[in-house]
């Protein structure tokens, strides 16, 4: 899924915080708007998982947003259930801890993802993973990624695969994930460079930096990724981006080969079992957590079909 905004100001500064609680159909539309809104241009950007099909999609400013402007980009998500709009300013505060919004722990199979503020009260295990939320996408809080590391988790208790491919990676939690629980080289990538700094960093405090190299690219457009014959690719992105990448992922990958995908509602699900059906993959699992659908498919077939 793609990075969120976060150009990180002074470690403490004033800042501004806009949220709003909203259902799972509309959150990522409305946090993805307001990540790209030219002005108000927000400094960071995220949505955390209240349960129940509820997510609040934050942002924060160096400056106090005009109420307006974020109505008009929250209002062009329609529907009902919108939350009020609430903006405050939130003074000498450190941007990232409000980002990490003190979210505890998340277990998510056999692995558990913390935040650098539950360090001391997280027992060291070989599974667990520091992820930091604020600057890119994938902390486990968000349903999709939670989904995909279940996902993971349980692919693992029946395979080996020798060679893993992760797409968008963000903050590369699902990189450091297969790279911890199979102890071989991953391949992860994402077409934005602040998430490919981030994600290199998150595998070298993870202690796995010898086994994730992290590539800029969109799809398989790295010449590295070109080359290779992924067993395991996960792609936790937008379902557009599956949708495109249907062919490519029929060439590249490996006959039997397992593909796990998510950043999916429920309503664009099935659709994207019927792009991949197309191409020679069949549906495995489907894990629906919140709203969110994460789906495991293998590729039957090394046909490839024409688009």
């Amino acid at each position: 899924m793609s990075a969120l905004k976060a150009e990180a100001p002074p470690a403490r500064a004033t800042l501004y915080q806009a949220t709003i609680e909203v259902d799972a159909s509309r959150a990522e539309r409305i946090a993805l708007a307001l990540e790209e809104a030219p002005d108000p241009s927000p400094v960071a950007v995220g949505l955390f998982d209240l349960g129940e099909g509820r997510f609040e999609v934050f942002a924060h400013y160096e400056a106090a947003p005009r109420r307006e402007a974020l109505l008009v980009l929250i209002e062009g998500a329609r529907g009902e259930g919108l939350g009020p709009l609430r903006i405050e300013q939130v003074a000498d505060a450190d941007w990232v801890t409000l980002s990490q919004g003190q979210r505890g722990a998340v277990q998510a199979g056999r692995f558990l993802v913390y935040g650098s503020h539950d360090r001391d009260r997280v027992k060291r295990r070989r599974l667990a993973i520091e992820i930091d939320a604020g600057q890119a996408f994938g902390t486990a809080h968000h349903a999709s990624t939670r989904g995909c590391l279940i996902a993971l988790d349980d692919a693992l208790k029946r395979a080996r695969p020798r060679c893993v491919l992760d797409m968008g990676t963000g903050t590369g939690v699902l990189a450091i994930a297969a790279a911890k629980m199979l102890r071989v080289p991953v391949l992860a990538s994402d077409n934005d460079p602040l998430a490919v700094a981030i994600a290199a960093d998150n595998a070298r405090k993870n202690g796995v930096k010898p086994l994730v190299r992290v590539l800029k690219a969109s799809g398989f457009g790295h010449p590295h990724q070109s080359r290779v014959k992924p067993d395991l690719v996960l792609a936790n992105l937008l379902a557009r981006a599956l949708h495109d990448l249907a062919p490519a992922m029929s060439r590249h990958v490996a006959q039997g080969g397992t593909a796990i995908f998510s950043g999916i509602t429920q309503t664009q699900a099935r659709g994207i079992e019927a792009r991949y059906s197309a191409f020679g993959f069949d549906l495995k699992k489907r894990i629906i957590l919140d709203g969110w659908t994460t789906l495991v498919i293998t590729h039957r077939s090394a046909q490839v079909l024409r688009d």
